[in-house]
Parts: C-alpha cells; structure tokens; sequence
C-alpha cells in the first residue's frame, strides 16, 4: 500500500496512516501487530500507558523488517513528568520496546498537576542525545501549546488529539497549521460513538462501493491529518489500510465536516487530571 508521508517541522517523514493499539490486550499486541506490519503498516503507535510496547518490540523482531522502515510513536505516562522521572521513564520504554531509538516521543496528557514545561525540557535533551528522532505532545489545547512556545525553543511536531467528524477540531488544528505542528488524530473511528454507523458515513461509503471506516479514514487523509486506527481484527487491519486508491469529493467532505457535534469519546484535555 502506498501510504503518504508527511514532513514534519524538523524534516522528520511520518508515515500519514499507522496503527494504534491502545486497549489492545498486551498479550495480543504482538500478533496484532505483526499482521499490520505483515499487511504494509509502516507506522505504530503505542504508549507506556497502554502497558504493550513489548508486544509491539516483539512483533517488529518477528517481521524481518528493517528497523529503519517502520515509524514506532510511544507516549510517556501519566505521573511520570519532571526531568528525571521523564529520563527514567523514556529509558523504560526502549528497554520494553527493545530498541535503540524511537522515532516519535509524546507528552501523553498535559495534566495540571504536571510540569509539562520542565518535561519538554527533558524531551529537548532526549532528542539531542540522538535516541528519538522527533518529539511532540498528545492532548494538548491551545493554552498547553502556548505555554510550551512562550517558555521553551522547541515547538513540537506533532499534536496527537481526539478528531473524528464528530470532533473536528477546526479551531485547535488551525492553531497546530499556524506553528507548523501536525495534527494526528487517535479515535479516527469515534467508534464508541457510532459514528460508522451514521447515514452520512453510509450513504457515501455506498457511493464509493467502500466501507464506511475506509470512507472516514479518507476524509482525516485528504484534510491532511495524520490518522491511527486500531483494530484487531486482520480483515479490518487490512481495509483500514486500504485508502489511497480512491477520492472523496470536496462535497463529501464537507458533508462528514458537517457532522460535527463536538462530542468527545474520551476525556476533556482541559479537566482531565
């Protein structure tokens, strides 16, 4: 599958759609994995949070596959913000995960209570010390990002947030465009909402002779997201990924935009914690 790559501020190439597999169990990840990589996945995406990143190390071992071919994305934990505990934490992922360097490392959730500042002053040192090659941030609002710009020199790459068409996010993924950070969408599905469900999503996968996940998974590509659904399921793994043979038309995608509702399937970056 021929998937897009997106540059990001620092030159660094992310591959546009990737694996998520946050609530996959950690003694199925490696499978699950494996066949996405098996499929043509070049991209996953896992956390310290999901407690599955050695299944997703074990899983590019067992692939064959060139370490430097495949785009590996971790999140630090919750609780483990400020300099040291974020060192210790980013040093318990690649011994997890089996590997020498990461590709992509987050700031998992901007929770009040956290120095979120001083934990991206130690993610600057990460990057310097050549053992991930680009740093961002997940779950962060407008004020988060500012905060992060007025204090420190480093703007992230890349905002992990909750978008789907349901929660389009037009406001925050403006505000990312304008500072040169790549919105990448977790929940792409909104699948606790239904949303794949809905007779928008239906009527133009019917259209289009596609699935309706295949439809929505289109419409985060062509707006120029980067996106990461998850499924167990192999027949799933494989539709997913099969989305760059086919256009929607700038109508049905106004029409999914159209859907919005700002309705969220996970928690309020602005409360939660």
């Amino acid at each position: 599958m021929n998937v897009p790559l997106k540059t990001l501020n620092d030159g660094v190439q992310i591959p546009q759609l990737g694996l998520g597999v946050w609530q996959v169990p950690a003694e199925q990840t490696a499978e699950v994995v494996l066949q996405a990589l098996q499929a043509g996945y070049r991209h996953i995406d896992t956390a310290a949070g999901y407690g599955n990143e050695a299944g997703v190390g074990d899983a590019l071992r067992a692939s064959g596959i060139a370490r430097e071919e495949v785009f590996i994305t971790t999140k630090l934990a919750n609780g483990e913000h400020g300099r040291d505990k974020t060192l210790a934490a980013f040093d318990a992922s690649l011994a997890k995960l089996g590997l020498e360097y990461l590709d992509l490392y987050l700031i998992h959730w901007p929770q009040q209570a956290d120095d979120y500042v001083e934990t991206w002053r130690a993610f600057e040192e990460i990057k310097a010390s050549g053992r991930v090659r680009t740093i961002g941030v997940s779950n962060f609002q407008k004020t988060h990002l500012r905060k992060l710009l007025d204090e420190t020199g480093t703007v992230p790459t890349v905002n992990q947030v909750e978008v789907h068409p349901y929660l389009v996010q037009d406001d925050l993924r403006a505000f990312n465009a304008e500072h040169g950070i790549a919105t990448e969408a977790w929940s792409p599905l909104a699948q606790r909402l239904n949303l794949i469900e809905d007779p928008v999503v239906t009527g133009i996968a019917t259209e289009l002779g596609r699935t309706p996940a295949q439809v929505v998974i289109r419409w985060h590509l062509q707006r120029g997201d980067v996106v990461i659904p998850k499924s167990v399921t192999p027949e799933r793994i494989v539709s997913n990924l099969d989305v760059t043979g086919f256009e929607l038309s700038p109508e049905q995608v106004d029409a999914l935009t159209g859907l919005n509702r700002d309705e969220r399937t996970g928690p309020d970056p602005d409360v939660f914690g």
